[in-house]
């Protein structure tokens, strides 16, 4: 449920915030994405090592969004992770994907499928979209329960399909509908 939604953008979550990013967020975001446990799961385009100049390269992007669809995991006034929508063009314009992270600092919290379920409810109220999906390597069960926790479901498997650090993954595809 989305307990508040302030004008500068933040979604009051339980024990943390969703907000927008702010470039003061750099050091933080380079010290909690900088873990290969945490980057081991996630796109190639998530670096690993993830320096300084990596997060303010990413902020400078996220700054100023229109649509807001990319925020800061906030907790204690840090920014500790990240959740958003990648929006998408042609057929699938009205279906955008979402990605996560959270440091790993913050893992088994339940941060995450609470945060999940606040930016889809955000997402189906501001956006015009139908449907969101995410897609998961096989290697993470973890990000699968949460996905399901936050009320995901499975919609298939994409089999042999991904490379991460040159293994051949299966990808889990989740979604739910407006």
């Amino acid at each position: 449920m989305i307990n508040q939604l302030l004008h500068n953008m933040q979604i009051a979550g339980d024990g943390f915030v969703l907000r927008e990013w702010y470039l003061e967020d750099a050091i933080s975001l380079q010290q909690q994405a900088n873990n290969p446990n945490v980057a081991a799961c996630l796109l190639d385009r998530f670096p690993h090592p993830y320096t300084l100049s990596d997060a303010v390269g990413w902020l400078n992007t996220k700054i100023k969004q229109n649509p807001m669809v990319n925020f800061a995991i906030d907790v204690d006034g840090s920014a500790v992770g990240g959740i958003g929508l990648e929006m998408r063009q042609d057929v699938y314009r009205k279906t955008p994907l979402l990605g996560y992270w959270l440091g790993e600092d913050y893992w088994s919290r339940g941060i995450m499928p609470k945060a999940i379920r606040l930016i889809t409810e955000y997402a189906f109220a501001q956006l015009d979209i139908i449907c969101i999906q995410a897609c998961i390597l096989s290697k993470n069960p973890r990000s699968m329960r949460v996905l399901e926790k936050a009320g995901y479901q499975k919609q298939g498997i994409l089999q042999r399909s991904v490379i991460k650090h040159e293994q051949i993954y299966d990808e889990h595809v989740y979604a739910t509908f407006k």
